[in-house]
């Protein structure tokens, strides 16, 4: 499976199963985010297959609990509590102002002190959904929000719901925008060399938010590359490599599924892959899918089709299609019948030469007229 410089997903086989890729943990900073109902602390996250919820499906909380003891969780709220909401879900119309509560729950047992601040979310490479760092400003949603203090310090087993606003400018653009309300513990910890590092610690809520106006869904199936693998085996059969891109263009969040079918000239069908989900890709995000499919025959030209479902919150929407083509020649084959026509050629050749040859050497010479005649004409 070639690997690609984008953010991508790679499957291999007829969509039996994936392959996920193992995000690494614990550099400088360790950061968790966890969408579900009571999002805590937890082991860092591995991207799989199906990272990224679809719009209408809530992921449910990461188990809560960390390797040093220090566990929070972080949830939708009112003000007498959780209320059970998997995310900030919000439709607002630019200048207006959201008012809502954020739940911390400190399931530590000790006292801990928080950082809480709204941030921009991203499609992480594999798809996943993901909160800009504390260091990168916000920009969009995540500038939107107003809490009233900074930090908060909340002792062991305790809870504390925090008001915060949501305030849309007035030039706002239409269709979705996603971040989250991030709640952040820095601590110390030793790495493996024994040296000190500071880790910052991450739980979050996430933000999803649509802006009142003209909603534009698109997504388009980028850089369609196709490569096979010849067979030396003559009776064998080889894989097809498939990597196309995805992109949202369109300006509210998407998922949806893909497929990819192998036909050889005129028509006919060698294989095709089960549908594989789409993670949710936000607006300008982008998304590399890699294929392999293995037992396809080399039948000379293969023609391979792309075929994605997208859909949005709403609903799906039409299937968005792209073709491309390689050669998947049967060389050795090839060889065999140019070797064979190069037989018959030369053979020819010295057959007729050999009949020349001898047509040459039998040819009769040319007689002069008999004795007895020309005594004859004489004598006349």
């Amino acid at each position: 499976m070639t690997r690609c410089p984008h953010p991508h997903l790679t499957t291999t086989g007829r969509r039996a199963g994936a392959v996920p890729n193992v995000v690494a943990a614990l550099a400088a900073i360790v950061t968790v985010l966890a969408g579900g109902p009571a999002a805590a602390v937890a082991a860092p996250p591995r991207a799989a297959l199906h990272a990224a919820p679809a719009p209408a499906t809530p992921v449910p909380a990461a188990p809560s609990g960390a390797a040093d003891g220090f566990t929070w969780a972080v949830q939708p709220s009112s003000a007498s509590g959780p209320t059970g909401r998997a995310y900030f879900v919000y439709d607002a119309a630019p200048g207006r102002r959201i008012e809502d509560r954020v739940a911390i729950t400190n399931l530590s047992r000790t006292p801990m002190t928080f950082a809480v601040y709204g941030a921009d979310a991203f499609t992480t490479g594999d798809g996943g959904f993901a909160l800009q760092p504390a260091s990168r400003p916000a920009t969009d949603v995540g500038s939107w929000v107003t809490i009233a203090e900074r930090t908060y310090r909340i002792p062991a087993g305790k809870r504390v719901v925090v008001p915060f606003q949501v305030t849309v400018p007035a030039n706002a653009s239409p269709g979705d925008h996603a971040g989250g309300i991030v709640v952040s513990a820095a601590g110390v910890r030793a790495d493996a060399a024994g040296r000190t590092v500071t880790v910052d610690r991450r739980v979050a809520a996430r933000i999803y938010l649509r802006v009142a106006g003209a909603v534009r869904p698109a997504l388009e199936v980028e850089a369609l590359r196709i490569a096979y693998d010849n067979p030396v085996n003559p009776f064998g059969t080889g894989p097809v490599v498939v990597s196309y891109r995805l992109r949202n263009t369109g300006n509210v969040r998407l998922t949806g599924s893909g497929q990819v079918h192998v036909a050889a000239p005129f028509g006919w069908r060698l294989a095709g892959t089960e549908p594989v989900a789409v993670p949710e890709l936000l607006p300008g995000a982008a998304f590399v899918v890699t294929e392999q499919i293995n037992g396809i025959v080399p039948t000379g030209r293969l023609s391979v089709r792309v075929a994605v479902d997208p859909a949005t919150v709403d609903g799906p929407l039409p299937t968005l299609s792209r073709t491309a083509s390689t050669w998947a020649m049967p060389w050795v084959w090839v060889a065999v019948l140019l070797a064979g026509v190069a037989w018959l050629i030369v053979t020819r050749l010295r057959t007729r030469r050999r009949a020349r040859a001898a047509g040459a050497g039998t040819a009769p010479a040319e007689a002069g007229p008999t004795p007895a005649a020309a005594a004859t004409t004489s004598a006349g």
